[in-house]
C-alpha cells in the first residue's frame, strides 16, 4: 500500500539549500550516516523532525540489544567505544559507586584489540555522544523539521532532487538517505512498501503471519483468565484493551504491526527520584486487566527493569499486561502527524497511568504496590520532557520493498546473502501483535515470537536500495526491505548504526562515480567498508 491521506502543507517561500548527501532523521542511523559522509568528504545536512538526537538509543534504550558483540564494528564499535571512554571517568558516577554497578556493561575488546567497549548506557549520556560526533564532523542539522509529505519530494526521471520541509524549507542534493523509523521520506517519493505481516506462504516462512499458538517470551496470559467486565458473564462486555476482532488463522498476513511503549529511565534514588504522578485523563478502570492476572498470582512485575549506570533502569515490556500498548497503533505507520501525535499521546497516558496504578491503586496487591511505589521517573533524564523519554519506540512502521528482501531464510542461514554490507545477529523478535478472546472463551495475547538465528549473518545491499525504477539516489538503513519476522531481527540499534553507516558509503561512492546506487560495483563498496572496519560476513 501506497496511498496515505493529506496533512499539513505550509504556503511559505522556499528557503533552498543543497547538500551532497540530504539524511532525513536524527536516529542512530542518521547520525551515523551523516558522519560516514563527511569523513568522505561530502557536505551533508541532517533533517530531523526531532529535537533530540539519537532515536532511540537516547530515548531510553540503554540496555543495547546486541546478539553476537564480535559482528559489531565501524562507527557502531566507535559509539560503543566512547560510551566505555565516558563511564571510565570517576566524575560519571554520581547516583552510584563504579564497583557498585560491576562489569554488566563491559565488553570485550573488538577483533582488532582497538577498542573497549560498553554496550549499557544512560540516556543522556548517548544524546551526547551523538552531539558529540555531529559536532566534531561539523554536520549541519536542521531540528524539528517535519517533511511536507503532500508534495514536498521533488522526484525527476527516477531521482529525487529535493525534499521540502512544513516550514517551506527545501533541501536538495545528490544522494538521500531515509533514516526514519517510520519510513516518510520512502514513502513520499512513491517508493513501494509494506504495513503488517506477510502470510506464511508469500516467503515460505516457518514464522510468518498470525502465531496463536508461540509463546516465546512469557508474554502471555495464563489459562484461564477471564476477559469479561463481569467475570463469567459475556453480555456485561470485555475488558478494556481486548479485541473483539477474530485474530485469524494461524499463517495468515494481515495489516497488524507489533505493539509499541517506551523504554523508560526510572530509579529508586531518593534524590534523582520523582514520583509516578496521576496523568491527565487516568482511568483506573483501563487496568481492571491487569488486576485479574496479578490476582492469579503472577508476580513478574518488575522482569525487565534492566540495570543501566547510576541505579537506573532500562525498563521494558515484560508479561501478559505490562509497558505494551497492544492493539493501538494501527494507524500509526501511514498516519498523518495529527494522527501520530494522538496515538503518541494515548501510549503516553497508558503508560503513565499503568505506572501510577500499580504504585497507588489499593487494588494492587499489597507486595507489588509496596515495592513499586519506591521508583520513579530519573530527574536527570529527559529534563525537557517531563522526565518522560522523546521518544515512542516504534518497534516496526513501513517497510520497505527493495531490490532484494530479507527473510528469515537468511537470518536462519538456510539461504546465502548476496552483497553483505553488515551483519544481524539477534532473535527474531516481534511483540505481541493483538489480543483477544480464544474460542475458550479466556483472554490471550498473540505474536509474541523469540527465535535465535543459529549464528549471525549478513545483510544485503539490496535490502537498502529502492527498486531501480521507483528511485536510483535513495538508500534507507531503517525501514529495510524485510519480511514482518526477518525485520524482528535487523530493527536493533547497534544494526541501525551499521547500516547507516554503510548507506552513507554506498551514497558517496554513487555520487563520485556519477551512477545510480543500484549500479554501484559491490567490489568497490565492499573494500571501503571493510576499511572503515565494517564486520560483513563470517570468517
Amino acid at each position: 500500500m501506497n496511498s496515505y491521506p493529506g496533512w499539513e502543507d505550509r504556503a511559505a517561500p522556499p528557503r533552498e539549500e543543497t547538500f551532497d548527501v540530504v539524511v532525513y532523521g536524527g536516529t542512530s542511523a542518521g547520525i551515523s550516516a551523516a558522519v560516514q559522509a563527511r569523513r568522505m568528504g561530502k557536505s551533508v545536512v541532517v533533517v530531523a523532525p526531532e529535537q533530540h538526537l539519537g532515536g532511540l538509543s537516547s530515548s531510553g534504550l540503554g540496555f543495547t540489544d546486541t546478539g553476537d558483540k564480535s559482528v559489531i564494528g565501524g562507527l557502531a564499535r566507535e559509539f560503543f567505544h566512547r560510551i566505555w571512554l565516558h563511564y571510565e571517568k570517576p566524575a560519571s558516577w554520581k547516583w552510584q559507586r563504579r564497583v557498585e554497578y560491576g562489569n554488566r556493561g563491559q565488553g570485550t575488546p573488538a577483533s582488532d584489540g582497538e577498542f573497549r567497549t560498553m554496550w549499557i548506557f544512560e540516556p543522556h549520556v548517548a544524546e551526547r555522544v551523538f552531539e558529540d560526533l555531529v559536532s566534531e564532523h561539523d554536520v549541519e542539522v536542521r531540528r524539528g523539521q517535519r517533511l511536507n509529505r503532500m508534495g514536498g519530494v521533488i522526484v525527476a526521471g527516477g531521482r529525487i532532487q529535493s525534499i521540502a520541509t512544513l516550514d517551506g524549507s527545501v533541501f536538495g542534493g545528490s544522494a538521500f538517505i531515509d533514516a526514519t523509523h517510520e519510513g516518510d521520506l520512502m514513502a513520499a517519493a512513491g517508493v513501494t512498501y509494506k504495513i503488517g505481516r506477510e502470510g506464511a506462504d508469500e516467503f515460505g516462512e516457518e514464522w510468518a503471519g498470525v502465531q496463536k499458538d508461540a509463546r516465546h517470551h512469557g508474554h502471555f496470559f495464563p489459562d484461564g483468565v477471564d476477559p469479561f467486565v463481569v467475570a463469567g458473564n459475556p453480555a456485561s462486555g470485555l475488558l478494556p484493551r481486548i479485541t473483539p476482532a477474530l485474530p485469524g488463522d494461524n499463517g495468515q498476513g494481515d495489516h497488524r504491526i507489533q505493539a509499541y511503549c517506551f523504554r523508560t529511565c526510572l530509579t529508586q534514588a531518593p534524590q534523582n527520584r520523582v514520583p509516578f504522578a496521576e496523568p491527565d485523563g487516568y482511568d483506573p478502570e483501563e487496568y481492571g486487566l491487569l488486576l485479574r492476572v496479578l490476582t492469579a498470582g503472577w508476580r513478574e512485575v518488575f522482569r525487565k527493569f534492566d540495570p543501566i549506570p547510576n541505579a537506573k533502569t532500562d525498563t521494558n515490556n515484560h508479561g501478559p499486561f505490562s509497558t505494551d500498548n497492544i492493539g493501538k497503533n494501527y494507524g500509526y505507520p501511514d498516519g498523518s502527524y495529527a494522527e501520530r501525535e494522538r496515538i503518541v499521546r494515548e501510549h503516553v497516558r497508558y503508560q503513565q497511568g499503568l505506572m501510577y496504578f500499580l504504585a497507588h491503586d489499593r487494588r494492587v496487591p499489597r507486595d507489588v504496590r509496596d515495592e513499586f511505589s519506591q521508583w520513579g521517573l530519573a530527574r536527570d533524564e529527559f529534563v525537557d520532557n517531563g522526565n518522560w523519554p522523546y521518544q515512542l519506540y516504534v518497534r516496526e512502521a513501513r517497510r520497505l520493498v527493495g531490490e532484494f528482501v530479507m527473510t528469515e531464510h537468511e537470518c536462519l542461514a538456510k539461504r546465502e546473502v548476496p552483497e553483505p554490507v553488515g551483519m544481524g545477529s539477534y532473535t527474531m523478535d516481534s511483540h505481541n501483535v493483538q489480543r483477544y478472546v480464544t474460542g475458550e472463551g479466556f483472554v490471550q495475547n498473540e505474536g509474541d515470537i523469540g527465535v535465535k538465528p543459529l549464528r549471525p549473518y549478513s545483510i544485503a545491499y539490496g535490502s537498502l536500495t529502492p527498486r531501480r525504477e521507483e528511485a536510483t539516489n535513495l538508500l534507507v538503513p531503517v525501514c529495510v526491505s524485510a519480511s514482518h519476522i526477518a525485520y524482528g531481527s535487523i530493527r536493533m540499534e547497534p544494526v541501525f548504526l551499521i547500516l547507516g553507516q554503510s548507506a552513507a558509503t554506498a551514497a558517496v561512492l554513487s555520487i563520485d562515480r556519477g551512477i545510480a546506487v543500484q549500479d554501484l560495483q559491490f567490489s568497490a563498496l565492499r573494500n571501503r567498508l571493510l576499511a572503515d572496519g565494517q564486520i560483513l560476513e563470517l570468517t
